[in-house]
């Protein structure tokens, strides 16, 4: 969408251009007067979107905006994507950066945090900011990022920094959204780190299975597996984004030899509850994605509202236990400056004679002699 002209929705949909994800991004919504297209607008979300101006950025694709419950202001997708007012209030002790990215940064784009991985933030840019986004500042905010530099500057020193670091065996591309870039650049990011001898795995973490599933092409994954071993990590938040179009879209990584597991964040008002959580985790099953992590939603400025409490979230992992499969129960965690934090409770306690063991349902006994 190139200009502020309204559109009609259901004819787009049909158009033979739906499904070319760089037709999509050229399209993508980023004016009140354009999301009308697709959804009836409060008050509130059209004051928001004006208020936000000049701090954080919005953009919707036309591909996630379809999701969106056209009267609902509820609707899970409308608000991880549509600005809120609750963006611009204060809340006690929310930070920029509570999770130490900058801290741990050690050149333009490399953040190393744990010894042997390393963040590698090629973009700043996404197809859709998420409005619950950890790095809202480095994504976000019109004023700068996290970049020293500009985006586009060399990754000379970026490299450099890797290949000298010889205990990093593990490099997770993100951003922003690596996928934003083409094939082409990609496979140059990919070439390179495969010519580190060190490197043993590449991550690509990215929502373009939730927000632009049509960025997966056949080519982007015959691409990808040319530098095997490698994963591929999204970020489904709500059952409603597990789409016929994202399900072929995971298929296409999982048929190419490409692993896809999944993190999502805890919001309030989004899926805090255990029948969207149990609902995701079991949808994930049936497309073979496997649930990764459940992070509980970080104290970052402008984020601050989606955050629920460590005890809702205890709660509902104890609603998945024994009533999901193993592995559809997510690792429970905190992200801090000292790394990831679980948050899972305890199953067992020690006795003097052993161990006293708890199941799904409360049930306790004493096992002795282990």
């Amino acid at each position: 969408m190139l200009n502020d002209e309204s559109v009609d929705a259901d004819a787009y949909r049909n158009r033979p251009e739906w499904n070319d994800w760089t037709w999509q991004m050229q399209r993508c919504i980023r004016t009140a007067n354009q999301l009308e297209s697709w959804i009836k607008i409060t008050p509130d979300e059209r004051k928001a979107i004006d208020n936000i101006k000049g701090k954080y950025q919005w953009r919707i694709t036309p591909y996630y905006a379809s999701l969106m419950d056209p009267v609902d202001p509820r609707c899970p997708i409308r608000l991880q994507a549509v600005p809120a007012g609750a963006e611009m209030a204060p809340f006690p002790d929310a930070e920029v950066d509570p999770v130490g990215d900058t801290y741990y940064r050690k050149t333009n784009r490399i953040i190393h945090k744990y010894p042997d991985r390393a963040l590698f933030l090629i973009t700043s840019v996404c197809p859709v900011y998420c409005r619950h986004c950890t790095r809202k500042y480095h994504t976000s905010d019109l004023k700068g990022s996290y970049f020293g530099e500009a985006e586009g500057a060399s990754f000379e020193q970026d490299y450099a920094y890797i290949e000298s670091h010889t205990e990093i065996r593990d490099i997770i591309l993100s951003g922003g959204d690596p996928l934003t870039y083409g094939d082409r650049r990609l496979e140059e990011i990919l070439k390179r780190l495969r010519s580190i001898r060190h490197v043993e795995i590449i991550r690509v973490g990215s929502r373009y299975p939730v927000f632009l599933p049509m960025r997966i092409t056949k080519e982007f994954c015959q691409m990808l597996s040319r530098y095997h071993p490698i994963w591929f990590q999204t970020h489904f938040n709500h059952p409603k984004e597990i789409t016929q179009d994202a399900a072929a879209a995971c298929d296409r990584l999982l048929s190419h030899g490409i692993p896809v597991q999944n993190q999502t964040v805890l919001l309030k008002g989004i899926n805090d509850n255990i029948d969207a959580i149990r609902a995701l985790m079991t949808g994930l099953q049936t497309i073979r994605v496997r649930p990764y992590y459940l992070f509980h939603c970080d104290n970052v400025a402008g984020v601050s509202h989606f955050m629920t409490t460590i005890a809702k979230g205890r709660e509902i992992m104890r609603a998945l236990l024994g009533y999901s499969t193993g592995f559809s129960s997510p690792k429970y965690v905190l992200t801090t400056r000292l790394g990831k934090i679980p948050l899972t409770e305890e199953y067992a306690s020690s006795t003097d004679n052993g161990y006293r063991v708890t199941n799904y349902l409360g049930q306790t006994m004493d096992i002795r002699h282990v």
